[in-house]
């Protein structure tokens, strides 16, 4: 169980986005259906020095419609900068 979905109570995955360019990592995104609101976790790996991953967020909705529409931008914006996003 994630640890935001954990704080609200039961969850359900709904889905996960991976971007990539040149074959590493530069996000995931998994939408979590927990009680009466969605939650979008974030993982991000900058390209720096320490080449660890950051989690932003989470990022509350009330409901999958918000969610999908956060990350639904989110995905269209990687692709713009020249990621391939793959549902995981």
């Amino acid at each position: 169980m994630s640890e935001a979905a954990a704080k609200i109570g039961t969850d359900h995955e709904l889905y996960v986005r991976h971007a990539r360019i040149g074959g590493r990592s530069v996000a995931l995104l998994r939408a979590i259906e927990a009680g009466t609101q969605c939650v979008v976790e974030a993982e991000a790996w900058p390209d720096g020095p320490t080449k660890e991953s950051v989690r932003p967020g989470p990022y509350t909705f009330p409901s999958p419609v918000e969610a999908t529409r956060f990350v639904t931008h989110a995905v269209e914006a990687f692709i713009a900068l020249g990621c391939d996003v793959r549902a995981s």
